[in-house]
């Protein structure tokens, strides 16, 4: 008897964001202009997350996670058989007729999950 196992792996968007330039302390300290003392920094470019994309998927983590289910289901003594990527899209359009008149249009795919398909070994 052939027991065959269907496995879905999502695909998360890539997270987006910017370099922000940020003081940081450095343990030292030294005195102030009336005596007290206050902390030496030194100017750090550290990157922060400001959202998610919307058309590229975070192709690392995919992968991370692709080989989670397919160790999982190794261990569990099945065999791949396949992989599948399933894929989404998206578009965009515009149509002004003021203006001389104008319009554009565009549309993309972007891998959506994955669709891990495995057999029982005898």
């Amino acid at each position: 008897m052939k027991l065959n196992k269907i496995v879905y792996v999502p695909a998360f968007f890539e997270s987006v964001g910017k370099d922000k330039t940020v003081k940081v302390p450095t343990g030292e300290k030294k005195k102030g202009f009336f005596g007290g003392e206050k902390d030496v920094t030194r100017k750090e470019t550290q990157w922060e997350q400001t959202g998610w994309s919307d058309c590229r998927i975070d192709g690392q983590k995919l992968s991370n996670d692709l080989s989670e289910v397919v160790s999982g289901l190794n261990n569990e003594g099945y065999e791949i058989v396949s992989v599948t990527p399933i894929t989404s899209g998206s578009y965009n359009w515009e149509y002004n007729v003021g203006s001389g008149g104008y319009s554009y249009g565009y549309g993309y795919s972007y891998t959506n999950s994955l669709i891990v398909t495995a057999k029982k070994i005898a």
